[in-house]
Formats: C-alpha cells, structure tokens, sequence
C-alpha cells in the first residue's frame, strides 16, 4: 500500500511485496539445517529473542510508561517484574 500510494503500479508493489517474502523460507532452510549444529546453544538464542522482543515492546508500544523525567523506570519495572514472575513460576510449579 505504502508503494502503491507512492505512484508505483498495482502490479510492481505486488511483485516487490512478494520478493520481500522471499527471503523468509531460504531463512527457514538455512536454520533447519544449522539447527544440529547449534542445539546446544539453541536455548540461549531462543531466549536471547524473546527478551529483544519483550524490550521493544515495553520501549515502543507502552509510550505512556516513558513520559516524564525517568523514562527509563518502566522498562527496569516491566523486566523486574519478569524476572519475579519466572522465580515463582520455577519455585512454585
């Protein structure tokens, strides 16, 4: 859409729209098969990506926690509360 409002045809932003995709299964085979060389680590990476996507959501879908003076306090809030969230989870269950 943002193409097409841009002046590009119907049919150019339906082809780069699709050549954007491209990329996305060569992705899912190149990690498939690296997937046995990297299992051990496997963990780490996965949590590594689910903590850079829990930061970007506190830092940018959550704009009313950064106003004021100390932007900074939501974010260190949202990730203690994780964190305390994770040792009742593991010590209760």
């Amino acid at each position: 859409m943002p193409l097409k409002s841009e002046g590009v045809s119907k049919t150019k932003a339906f082809l780069y729209g699709t050549l954007t995709g491209v990329v996305e299964p060569i992705g899912a085979i190149i990690t498939i098969l690296l997937t046995n060389t990297v299992i051990t680590i496997l963990p780490y990476l996965l949590s590594f990506a689910a903590g850079a996507m829990i930061y970007v959501v506190v830092e940018e879908l959550i704009p009313e926690s950064h106003n004021g003076e100390h932007s900074n306090i939501g974010t260190i809030g949202v990730a203690l509360g994780f964190i305390m969230m994770m040792i009742l989870d593991i010590a209760l269950g």
